[in-house]
């Protein structure tokens, strides 16, 4: 028994020294590596601090390099691979993540250049910066799907860690709000986005806030947060409900009693009541046909008043006209025009009549056909007359009426002007002229003159604004 295993040693060493003078020496040294970080839980000092794998003799670098590959719960981490003598160095083109578990691993043969190969799985656990727990968005308002006005409107972010400010401006997008301004508080754990613009009524609107977004300490949210809400709050389409005539008393309009189709009068303003607060364009939105001049204000949030420029004419029927794209402070449309036709109840200025003297007096100014005699007294060639009007005048429409009453020379051509010698106000709407300068006809030559009232707004007026709506012109032929 001795005897055979003897022989079957002396065999095997045959066999080993056979095959080491066939094919040379072999090097069964090991492949020393070592790894920084080395240990599990690791910080590494910095967001670029290298990751070091050391080898103790060189490698062939390019296998070398794709054993190794760092790793983390958002995925695999880029980097640039670089060598210092027989160390490989990995360095993150973005940088380290603070509080991010990373994973080095080193995983798969290893091959050196003077023969060896060793086959290897190393897996080191570490981080950067430092290891704090992540930020959490603990709460936002309004909650997803959520229904809301579109006035005032600001969103509200709750963290659970005070919060890098830049950083989670940036990462917020706020889908269709422009101009956001931003307020933080709470040790900058709460942000207040407020939207610089208005938004649309019944409206989807999305927010992401990416996990870019990094607490104060710079780590990042673990994930990506996003939401959305609708603006569809009120559902309630405005109205106009009313459309009244308003007087103003002591600095305030109130509701004159009538309706607008009629009973619109000299001063009064129209007020316009909707169903619901107006935005301001409501201001804007108001039109008439024929055009009226003028402005409007809000009475409260629910109405407006339109205050003319001047008293729309007297017997014209016009049309109000408010735009269907009027809004409500929802920004919820009036949809279509809303049109109401009324004529004012405004007087107009007549003249009653005019005394001539020697019974000559005038009332039905349309009936008149031809000239209406009048005496001159022919030695001072005076000629007077009294007007009686339908409304009272005021002292400064007094002092305005008589300059604007015209006596003029008609035929024949060769006539001299005359002037207005006298003005005296008998009453409040009686008006005495007196006239200098007339001749009466001769030789059958008839002389004729031109009275003319004038009339429109540029004309005679009463204290209320109230006018003649045309000239009244009247010819006379001045006898003796």
């Amino acid at each position: 028994m001795l005897h055979l295993r003897i022989s079957f040693l002396f065999f095997m060493l045959v066999v080993i020294v056979c095959f080491v003078s066939s094919c040379g020496l072999v090097d069964l040294r090991q492949i020393g590596v070592k790894t920084e970080p080395g240990k599990p839980n690791t910080i590494l000092p910095d967001a670029f601090s290298p990751v070091i794998v050391r080898f103790d003799t060189p490698m062939i670098k390019n296998e070398t390099e794709g054993n190794l590959h760092i790793s983390s719960d958002l995925g695999v981490i880029r980097g640039d691979l670089s060598w210092q003598g027989n160390d490989l160095y990995f360095v993150p083109i973005s940088g380290w993540s603070a509080g991010i578990r990373y994973t080095l691993s080193l995983q798969g043969t290893l091959r050196t250049v003077d023969g060896r190969e060793a086959r290897v799985e190393h897996f080191v656990s570490f981080f950067a910066i430092n290891n704090n727990t992540p930020p959490l968005l603990e709460t936002h308002w309004p909650p997803d799907g959520t229904s809301v006005s579109t006035n005032n409107f600001f969103m509200e972010f709750s963290f659970t860690k005070p919060m890098d400010r830049f950083s989670v401006e940036s990462a917020l997008t706020l889908e269709g709000i422009r101009n956001t301004t931003y307020e933080w508080s709470d040790d900058d754990k709460i942000l207040k986005a407020t939207s610089g613009n208005v938004l649309s009524p019944w409206g989807l609107y999305r927010w992401n806030l990416t996990d870019s977004a990094k607490s104060k300490d710079g780590v990042s949210l673990p994930k990506t947060y996003s939401g959305y809400f609708i603006t569809d709050l009120d559902q309630i389409l405005p109205q106009v409900l009313n459309v009244y005539p308003v007087l103003f008393t002591d600095g305030s309009w109130f509701p004159a009693g009538t309706d607008i189709e009629t009973g619109l009068r000299h001063g009064q303003g129209i007020a316009i009541a909707f169903n619901k607060p107006m935005n301001e364009n409501t201001l804007r939105s108001i039109r008439f046909e024929p055009s009226l001049t003028g402005r409007a204000e809000f009475l409260s949030e629910n109405s407006i008043v339109y205050i003319f420029t001047r008293d729309p004419e007297p017997g014209i029927t016009y049309t109000l006209i408010i735009s269907g794209d009027v809004r409500d402070q929802e920004g919820l449309r009036l949809g279509a025009d809303y049109r109401i036709n009324f004529t004012p109840d405004i007087p107009i200025l007549n003249v009653v009549s005019i005394n001539f003297g020697d019974e000559v007096v005038a009332d039905n100014f349309s009936t008149l056909d031809g000239a209406i005699q009048i005496t001159v007294n022919p030695a001072t060639g005076e000629f007077s007359f009294t007007i009686y009007l339908s409304q009272l005048f005021n002292d400064e429409e007094k002092q305005n009426t008589p300059q604007k009453i015209r006596l003029i020379p008609f035929f024949p051509r060769t006539l001299p002007p005359v002037a207005l010698k006298s003005v005296n106000w008998l009453s409040g709407n009686r008006l005495y002229l007196r006239w200098e300068g007339l001749a009466a006809g001769k030789d059958e030559i008839s002389n004729y003159y031109k009275l003319i009232i004038p009339g429109g707004r540029g004309g005679i007026s009463s204290e209320t604004g109230i006018f003649m709506p045309e000239d009244i012109t009247i010819y006379l032929e001045a006898i003796e």
